[in-house]
């Protein structure tokens, strides 16, 4: 066999299995039995056979590389004259996204393999400039190329053949913000899919952080099949709206499927992330591990604590003792006002707590009371509507208490569900604590992750507050806008 036809034989291969690509530009160093799997999915999108995929990977497993990276590189060897837009949360990681693909292309052993695929490197043969950017690119000589753009951005131009959306959300502050969903939804009913044609494919991949994101509902609304087997796709007229999706859990705890047949308990990718570290994360907070790491941004029954506080019965030494006040905003919404210790070792001890809808003149003494009882030096009163008279009231009682005031604008649900980890991890209740309070204990243990549902967000609101101060704020600022200041 001459040289030549080897090097088409070569070829051949590369362009009828995406993974073999990979192996090429990459090494088979590269490979795990999971990451060729992954790349097998890959291939059936990249071959047709899957129009619209949905794929949810933990963070750190080569996510972005295989399906953001090489495959769109690959597509544009397959098919130069294709037209692909990737999108991300923000547009310097699209930006980003577009530069790799471009050095990919660049590549000698890429143009080996795909000699018709080549990008502007001065003038070209028919004397044409060719659109090179970081933003987007052509194929020189053809009408493919790829754009990238942030997250609400348009898409202006011709219709879009691939579209490739890539963690879509930046972090769980984002994940959780509704305003941050809805304007996420609408740019991809209103932007992504008004560029999109009959034939057009779409590719999802990213951490998920909560049940109501861009997957959550797409899966409320279209038909979507999780894919166990590469025999669950079907190619048929019929079938060509579905979407499929594929997760991948970092520590197995669902049955083993022939995609994804590893034993119970077993990690994901072994060699860079073992059991140990996995469930040292897991144990820093469950719900946000669920989400980020095992594709379920769900906790047992929706809840978001459920009846899993740690509790005490004796207390370390105290370095802190503070107080955290939510009053109540309207007639139906609760004063919540929690007195809690910090202790040596960081953690948070609740002492006492007041949880009533009693008007004013009856939770302001009440407050005052409290805090006297167990000798704080400093309480935190929000200062949103009559917050500010109220703190001023119980500064004239309770001369010996430090009291500052602050107005928060923070979006409330997604604060509370950024730090409900951090909350279960350092608020300790006293052993009592259903007993002493069962108004609270009731509100908080059923708290659900869909706010509409709950019946008051107090008790969250306050005990996010307290650790933003006590241990995020260790961070970086909770509020710049706060107003504090000591009433007299």
């Amino acid at each position: 066999m001459t040289s030549i036809s080897k090097r088409e034989a070569e070829r051949e291969l590369v362009v009828s299995s995406f993974p073999i690509f990979v192996a090429a530009m990459k090494g088979k160093d590269f490979f795990t039995p999971f990451h060729l799997r992954y790349y097998k999915v890959l291939n059936a999108f990249a071959q047709g056979r899957i129009k619209r995929l949905i794929i949810t990977i933990p963070p750190q497993h080569g996510k972005s590389e295989g399906s953001t990276r090489l495959l769109p590189a690959y597509l544009l060897g397959l098919n130069p004259d294709l037209k692909i837009a990737i999108a991300s949360y923000a547009d310097t990681l699209a930006k980003s996204f577009n530069r790799s693909i471009q050095r990919i292309i660049v590549e000698k052993k890429y143009s080996l393999m795909f000699p018709d695929t080549k990008l502007q490197g001065g003038d070209s043969d028919d004397g044409i400039y060719y659109t090179r950017n970081s933003n987007e690119f052509e194929v020189v000589g053809k009408v493919g190329g790829l754009k990238a753009v942030g997250r609400g951005g348009g898409i202006t131009g011709l219709p879009v053949d691939v579209f490739i959306m890539d963690d879509l959300y930046k972090d769980a502050m984002e994940g959780n913000s509704p305003t941050i969903r809805d304007s996420t939804w609408e740019w991809y009913t209103s932007v992504v899919k008004t560029r999109l044609h009959n034939d057009s494919q779409e590719l999802i991949v990213f951490t998920r952080w909560h049940e109501d994101d861009l997957i959550g509902r797409i899966e409320s609304k279209e038909t979507v099949i999780n894919l166990t087997s590469m025999a669950d796709i079907v190619i048929d007229r019929n079938s060509t709206d579905v979407w499929y999706k594929l997760n991948f859990e970092a520590i197995k705890e669902t049955s083993a499927t022939k995609l994804d047949p590893r034993g119970l308990d077993e990690p994901l990718w072994l060699e860079r992330h073992n059991l140990v570290s996995l469930k040292a994360k897991r144990n820093l907070g469950r719900l946000q591990f669920d989400c980020m790491y095992q594709g379920s941004p769900m906790s047992k029954e929706g809840q978001l604590y459920g009846d899993n506080f740690q509790t005490y019965t004796i207390k370390p030494n105290i370095i802190k003792k503070g107080n955290y006040t939510d009053t109540a905003d309207t007639g139906e919404d609760y004063l919540c006002s929690i007195c809690y210790e910090v202790g040596e070792d960081k953690k948070i001890y609740v002492t006492d707590i007041l949880y009533t809808q009693e008007p004013m003149e009856v939770t302001e003494p009440a407050t005052s009371t409290m805090l006297i009882r167990n000798d704080t030096r400093i309480a935190h009163i929000e200062s949103n509507n009559g917050g500010r008279g109220f703190a001023r009231a119980v500064a004239s009682i309770t001369p010996l208490t430090k009291i500052e005031w602050f107005h928060q604008s923070t979006n409330k649900e997604s604060r509370i569900l950024t730090n409900s980890a951090t909350v279960m991890t350092y608020v300790i209740m006293p052993s009592d604590w259903k007993l002493r309070w069962p108004q609270f204990y009731l509100h908080i243990t059923g708290y659900k992750r869909i706010f509409r549902t709950n019946k008051s967000d107090d008790p969250a609101d306050v005990l996010t507050g307290i650790v933003e101060r006590e241990v995020v704020v260790t961070k970086k600022p909770i509020n710049k806008k706060r107003i504090a200041a000591k009433v007299h």
